[in-house]
């Protein structure tokens, strides 16, 4: 079994990506993005977390949020976000005997990746790649089009030009 090591920084900025279980042809995270929205205002109003930025794609989302002061719990709120997801929506999926004997659902891979902020590049670069995603899978031409994505906020704010990043004949590097 896998010795995952994560460092638990009380108060500290951190970059997640989480996918969903199926991601060929899924598009359960915005086909749900209203209820998805509302799960994790609720646990934001009962384990509180600042929002830095944040995407929704069809089948994985990118976000980095902020801990208040004295707290380092991110995997309370992303099993919480998780599992309220997965109870609300109808036992449609086919199960792994695994997973049933764990008595879990088939939605989300069980792992996230998460990755400390460490400086204000390091901070930058990941806000900047959350909002850039979905012209980097080729969802949208320009990043301004993308609805599910706190890039609208960032433009509301002055923080980015609308048209920011051009559009998909610019070249994007980075993972996935």
């Amino acid at each position: 079994m896998p010795n995952y090591r994560r460092a638990f920084i009380p108060g500290a900025t951190w970059f997640f990506t989480v996918n969903l279980l199926e991601r060929q042809g899924n598009d359960l995270l915005v086909r749900e993005i209203e209820l998805l929205r509302e799960i994790i205002k609720n646990v934001r109003r009962k384990y509180p977390f600042h929002i830095d930025a944040w995407v929704v794609l069809p089948e994985h989302m990118h976000c980095v949020f902020t801990l208040p002061e004295g707290d380092s719990d991110f995997s309370l709120r992303w099993r919480l976000i998780k599992s309220a997801f997965s109870r609300a929506l109808p036992k449609t999926e086919s199960l792994s005997a695994a997973r049933h004997a764990a008595g879990e659902r088939s939605i989300w891979q069980r792992h996230y990746w998460e990755h400390l902020i460490r400086d204000e590049l390091d901070y930058q670069r990941h806000v900047d790649y959350v909002h850039v995603n979905p012209l980097k899978h080729g969802l949208v031409r320009h990043v301004c089009d993308w609805p599910y994505s706190t890039f609208h906020r960032y433009v509301s704010e002055g923080v980015y030009p609308a048209d920011w990043c051009g559009d998909v004949a610019a070249e994007i590097c980075g993972g996935d």
